[in-house]
């Protein structure tokens, strides 16, 4: 067998679980698939002894994580509220131009009546 054959077997293996015997005789003469099959057994042990840690958090760390929480959901409110006047500004503006144009339209028409009711 080949180490990447036996590598995805070594999971196994470190549950229990049986790899066959040539998958067993490879570790047994693989330097590699040793070292490999150690780590596995190592972070399996290290998963277990974190079951029976409890972290006991900082006094304070609720306070400062609901703190840091409202300071981010006020920023992005004031993010928010700068991005729509923004906006509001652009449609304003454009509002007006717009206004500004169509006002001029009608004072053209109206003088050029004029202008040919006068003339004829």
């Amino acid at each position: 067998m080949r180490c990447d054959e036996v590598t995805a077997l070594l999971p196994g293996l470190v549950d229990g679980e049986s790899v066959g015997f040539e998958a067993e005789r490879h570790i047994e003469t693989c330097l590699r698939c040793q070292a490999e099959l150690a780590r596995y057994r190592r972070l399996l042990r290290t998963l277990s002894l974190l079951r029976t840690r409890y972290a006991e958090p900082t006094p304070g760390l609720l306070g400062e994580t609901l703190a840091a929480i409202t300071d981010a959901a006020e920023h992005g409110a004031r993010r928010t509220l700068l991005s729509g006047r923004r906006l509001a500004y652009a449609g304003a503006i454009g509002g007006s131009a717009l206004a500004a144009g169509a006002t001029a339209a009608v004072l053209i028409a109206r003088s050029r009546k004029r202008a040919l009711s006068l003339a004829g």
